[in-house]
């Protein structure tokens, strides 16, 4: 890991533990309204039960954070994972109604706590594009 990546890595992934560590025990009606709004952006997702949807979620959370965290976990490969949870977050934003304006991607007062997490494409893309340009240089 670069120096320069630290900051990055170290804020987000405490964020990531923090989050996958507070949803391991997500059950009852707080894991079907989370399974519910995941299941309108990837309908695929109906196939998992609500409460394994949650320890899902909470596990892949936690493996992130802990990614990000680990100094010789590669930022190209945490980078990617970084960006495609976000990525999946930003679909949820954008398949889900009511958390955009109509015919707009300006956020409702409802979509704004998802729609802020298109910073983690950002990051995880930075991550990656930063590696790839590191790599090209030392050759």
């Amino acid at each position: 890991m670069k120096l320069t990546h630290a900051p990055l890595r170290l804020s987000i992934g405490a964020f990531f533990l923090n989050s996958g560590l507070s949803k391991r025990s997500l059950e009852g009606q707080a894991a079907e309204a989370m399974h519910g709004m995941a299941v309108g952006a990837v309908p695929q997702l109906r196939q998992l039960d609500p409460a394994r949807f949650a320890k899902l979620l909470s596990r892949s959370e936690i493996a992130l954070g802990a990614a990000l965290l680990t100094p010789f976990a590669p930022s190209f490969l945490v980078g990617l994972g970084l960006a495609a949870f976000g990525a999946g977050l930003m679909q949820l934003y954008l398949k889900t109604p009511g958390l955009r304006e109509p015919r707009s991607l300006k956020p409702t007062q409802a979509g704004i706590p998802i729609a802020k997490d298109v910073w983690l494409v950002g990051a995880g893309l930075t991550l990656v594009l930063d590696s790839l340009t590191h790599r090209r240089l030392r050759s």
